[in-house]
């Protein structure tokens, strides 16, 4: 995560830190208003994407011992002997949360797009 906002700020021209301090603003409140604003559109498609890749991994931390929607069809399915049936609806509660998810931020991500024009 600190990548992704350390590679934001970086993408940020210089000549917007010039502009700031030109402006009399310190560091800071360059940073805030300047700087920020800009580095948030820039990594909110790569944040988004980090977001949803750690949703669908949960299910591989549910072998490790963390009680989560792929244990839970696990003990859901040692309960009741049904083999597939709760993995299947596990899958598809996992589809449907990461279709909305992705919704969300094409949303948001126009969102954003729009309000450069």
């Amino acid at each position: 995560m600190a990548e992704i906002f350390r590679g934001g700020i970086m993408s940020v021209d210089k000549g917007q830190f010039e502009a700031g301090r030109s402006l009399g603003f310190n560091y800071i409140q360059t940073m805030i208003y300047i700087v920020i604003p800009q580095m948030f559109k820039i990594v909110l498609p790569t944040l988004c994407n980090e977001f949803i890749v750690l949703l669908k991994e949960t299910s591989i931390s549910g072998y490790v011992g963390i009680r989560d929607l792929t244990k839970a069809g696990d003990l859901i399915r040692g309960r009741t002997f049904s083999a597939f049936m709760p993995l299947i609806a596990v899958a598809l509660i996992y589809l449907v949360v990461v279709i909305v998810f992705t919704k969300l931020v094409r949303r948001l991500e126009r969102r954003l797009r729009n309000s450069d024009h």
